[in-house]
């Protein structure tokens, strides 16, 4: 279990190698193939694993937003998804955008710039990124969930992103009640996951051109907003501009 939750981590670090723009320290393919001999003889290898690497910790498959529930074991400080979240591994390396649906007559398609986020320790987030996902009453997705690529920069008490998200669905085909959630996430290195740090949703009539400022809420996400407390009593918010397309 502990060779092949290593391979893991391995192919974790290939992965992010081949998403990276910066040559040094990254994984190679020849590293990689030295892995092809322990995979052969996985029951019976019993050498010293040829890299220096922490194991990926053992975890359960969640289905996506379960992991969630997982966070109310954590406390506010060093809260996060938990050894048992499908984002446990080290080296994740987030970016799912997906592109703008065909134009239909009469319809209407959104893309979200998300800005920036106002956060009072915006500095110290390590590998900030935002999940975007749209649910309806229930908590249950509309639409595919989309992560952006990890922020731009981070500045004073702003995290910059400066995206765009599409929405995968046409406004007037989102279920009466749907909301559009902004998930902001970092990666902690003392416990070696990513984790969720706080939320903010947009409901339908806030689906308006222009800029929009939301509030944000403590962790963890409440899909069905029953439950919601603002992340902080100062004024900190996600940033977002709206276009709207309409055939």
């Amino acid at each position: 279990q502990k060779t092949i939750a290593k391979i893991a981590t391995c192919l974790e670090l290939r992965s992010a190698a081949l998403q990276s723009t910066q040559s040094q320290d990254e994984f190679k393919l020849e590293d990689l193939k030295k892995l092809e001999p322990i995979l052969k003889n996985i029951l019976t290898y019993n050498k010293e694993f040829p890299f220096d690497v922490q194991p990926v910790p053992l975890r359960k498959i969640l289905a996506p937003g379960e992991e969630e529930h997982l966070e109310f074991e954590e406390d506010d400080e060093e809260g996060g998804a938990g050894a048992g979240s499908p984002e446990s591994f080290p080296a994740r390396v987030p970016g799912t955008l997906l592109p703008r649906l065909p134009s239909e007559p009469g319809m209407t398609l959104l893309t979200i710039n998300i800005e920036k986020i106002g956060l009072k320790d915006a500095g110290q987030c390590i590998d900030p990124y935002i999940t975007v996902s749209v649910k309806d009453l229930n908590g249950i997705d509309l639409t595919p969930v989309q992560d952006t690529p990890v922020a731009l920069r981070k500045e004073d008490t702003y995290v910059h992103f400066n995206v765009d998200i599409e929405i995968q669905k046409h406004i007037e085909r989102l279920t009466k009640g749907a909301a559009i959630f902004f998930e902001f996430k970092h990666y902690k290195p003392k416990k070696r996951f990513t984790s969720t740090k706080c939320f903010a949703f947009m409901e339908m009539d806030e689906i308006k051109p222009g800029a929009i400022v939301i509030e944000l809420y403590k962790k963890p996400t409440d899909f069905k907003r029953k439950k919601l407390q603002l992340l902080t009593k100062k004024p900190l918010y996600l940033h977002l501009h709206q276009t709207l397309h309409k055939e």
